[in-house]
C-alpha cells in the first residue's frame, strides 16, 4: 500500500497573520512556505515569539532614563509609564520637566 501525504493549502487567514508578523518582524514571508498548511504554521510560530525589530528602537536609551529619572526625584514627581516604552514621549517629558 502507498502512502500518501496531502498537502492542505494554507488558510487565508493565516496568509493575512503571517504577512502581518512578516512586516512587523521586517523579514520576508516566503513563497514555499505559504503553499503548506503546516508548514506556515510553524512559520508563524516562530516568527510570533520574535520581538519587533522596531520596538527596540523606540524604547529610550538608559541615558534617557537615567536623566528623567533624576529629574523626577528634583521635581518630586513620577515618571510616566509609557514614557519608558517611548524615547519619544520620554523626551517630551523630559523637555516639559527641565
Amino acid at each position: 500500500m502507498e502512502s500518501t501525504t496531502y498537502v492542505l493549502p494554507a488558510t487565508p487567514k493565516q496568509i493575512a497573520y503571517a504577512r502581518a508578523l512578516a512586516l512587523r518582524n521586517q523579514t520576508l514571508l516566503p513563497w514555499e512556505v505559504q503553499q503548506d498548511r503546516r508548514s506556515l504554521s510553524a512559520w508563524i510560530d516562530a516568527q510570533a515569539k520574535l520581538t519587533p525589530a522596531t520596538a527596540l528602537d523606540s524604547l529610550p536609551s538608559s541615558k534617557q532614563v537615567a536623566f528623567a529619572e533624576r529629574l523626577a526625584r528634583i521635581k518630586r514627581r513620577a515618571v510616566p509609564d509609557e514614557c519608558f516604552r517611548d524615547k519619544g514621549l520620554m523626551s517630551k517629558w523630559i523637555d516639559g520637566n527641565k
